[in-house]
């Protein structure tokens, strides 16, 4: 069966295109026009993913991406015609997978789209060799819980944030560029903005460092990417 993504968007000619345009690809596309609705048919229909704009009436998009979050968990794609780094900071920390800025092109959102279903259908074939839990000194990655904790106390983390703490932890030690964090993180080819990784990781150190400004976990490698360390081992 054809993957279903629901489009959501108060714009019916915007959302009407996109639409066609994601039919075109093989896709069976549902669509809402407000917040409300979104959520409504998000547990009706159970897309495999979600294109959801944040200017929405009832609910806007951020609301929705955290309600949608409570129960559901696959892929979503913000659309926005903002590019401020506090938007993007928002829809990331309400559970948000990728963020495209309107105008985008159909090529732009057709690969993000088929990059987020392939990464989100994959996990489970990884799983059995990624399940093992990982103790770096006093903060612990637990992926079957998709869960982590510091001195045994829960850290919250959306799932991109755990991901992107999980696939580090893997290689502790090992400085990861932006476009590899990319490529294997959110798991497409330099279609995104590498911004998306430094707000990630600046996320991640404000849950998980006891002073973000001065991180003793994740480091910065500066001109080349970042890493994780184990500071009880330097």
């Amino acid at each position: 069966m054809a993957p279903k993504i629901l489009v959501v968007d108060d714009e019916k000619p915007i959302a009407d295109i996109l639409k066609f345009n994601l039919e075109k690809e093989g896709y069976e596309v549902v669509c809402a026009y407000d917040g409300d609705e979104a959520i409504r048919k998000t547990d009706e229909e159970k897309p495999e993913l979600i294109l959801l704009d944040i200017m929405l009436p009832n609910k806007d998009g951020n609301e929705v991406c955290r309600e949608v979050r409570k129960n559901h968990a696959m892929p979503i794609i913000m659309l926005t015609a903002k590019d401020g780094e506090i938007d993007k900071v928002l829809g990331l920390e309400m559970g948000a997978d990728d963020y495209v800025t309107k105008p985008f092109s159909n090529r732009e959102l057709i690969a993000r789209v088929k990059a987020n279903l392939r990464r989100h259908q994959q996990e489970p074939e990884d799983q059995s060799q990624q399940s093992k839990d990982i103790t770096i000194g006093r903060l612990s990655v637990h992926p079957d819980a998709y869960t982590v904790t510091r001195d045994g106390s829960y850290i919250e983390l959306t799932h991109r944030e755990f991901e992107l703490l999980h696939y580090l932890a893997r290689h502790i030690g090992q400085v990861m560029t932006r476009e590899h964090l990319l490529e294997t993180v959110w798991g497409y080819d330099y279609y995104g903005d590498v911004r998306t990784v430094d707000v990630t990781v600046r996320r991640l150190r404000e849950k998980i460092e006891e002073s973000p400004s001065n991180p003793v976990w994740i480091v910065t490698r500066r001109g080349v990417g970042y890493y994780l360390r184990n500071p009880e081992q330097e």
